[in-house]
């Protein structure tokens, strides 16, 4: 029988952040019987469509299993414009409406930053590790969806 798939939409702006984001992932999942499926898109504000074209994807069968849980992955540090505020609040709005509306186990791990040190810290394991708060996430509300005969015991 094949694994229960979890979709990881990955935003790589910021390489190393978005590689110890998704380390934090793949360790909360190690030896929890999930199939860790990783997509890349370039910036944050991605990480809503490329949900949307896995919810399609579902929708027509074109990829066989269905996906039990969905992790969005991506860090957005403050510049000197309202550019953060813009995609940072858009892309937090179209996530969330995407999972309320397609009942998505979804776990948000979108680091928002003032500087690229609060960043770092933030996507550290050993710190505030966003990655593994967004595994967990993720993890609580596929039982949650179990509880409720959303999906298959």
């Amino acid at each position: 029988m094949d694994k229960p798939r979890i979709f990881v939409a990955e935003a790589r702006f910021y390489d190393d952040i978005a590689d110890d984001l998704y380390a934090s992932v793949e360790k909360e999942f190690e030896g929890k019987g999930y199939e860790l499926k990783r997509y890349q898109v370039p910036g944050v504000f991605e990480l809503a469509p490329a949900f949307s074209y896995a919810i399609r994807s579902m929708e027509i069968g074109a990829m066989g299993s269905r996906y039990v849980g969905f992790i969005s992955l991506g860090c957005v540090i403050r510049g000197e414009t309202t550019h953060y505020d813009v995609v940072v609040d858009e892309t937090s709005r179209a996530l969330m409406d995407l999972s309320v509306n397609h009942n998505l186990a979804h776990g948000f791990g979108m680091i928002t930053a003032e500087n690229r040190e609060q960043a770092l810290v933030r996507a550290d394991r050993e710190q505030k590790d966003v990655g593994g708060k967004a595994a967990r996430a993720c993890l609580q509300m596929i039982e949650l969806k179990k509880e409720l005969h959303l999906l298959p015991r």
